[in-house]
């Protein structure tokens, strides 16, 4: 965390004073800044990829349980909480549809109410201009 803060400021301050300033050693940032990339980084990254690929085959409405089920039927060995991790890391969430909502029920049976006012609906003749 704090060599990433580091490495984000370092075009603003110097390094040796931000790498004091965080109460870490100058060679543990080199050290950290020219170290490769772990092979469980490497492995999370080409994932990431292929679940991207099928969430967005599936036009975005699969979330981590589907693209774990699609990556299982592809021969991909891999866990539903490592897929729902690299999703949110990704920034790709599914997409909920909206569910139906009936507003109208014609089909009733409760009295219709009263025409109190005694006001005729119908006309007597079509609209003029």
């Amino acid at each position: 965390m704090k060599f990433r803060f580091i490495h984000a400021e370092k075009a603003r301050f110097p390094v040796a004073a931000l790498c004091r300033h965080l109460g870490v050693s100058r060679s543990g940032y080199d050290a950290c800044a020219n170290r490769p990339e772990s092979e469980r980084k490497e492995r999370d990254r080409a994932l990431s990829v292929e679940v991207v690929a099928v969430h967005q085959e599936s036009r975005g409405t699969y979330g981590a349980p589907r693209v774990h089920a699609e990556l299982r039927a592809r021969g991909r060995r891999v866990a539903r909480k490592r897929v729902a991790r690299l999703m949110r890391q990704a920034g790709v969430r599914a997409r909920v549809p909206r569910r139906f909502v009936r507003t109208t029920d014609s089909a009733h049976h409760h009295p219709v109410a009263p025409n109190t006012l005694e006001r005729n609906f119908l006309p007597d003749a079509p609209n003029r201009t």
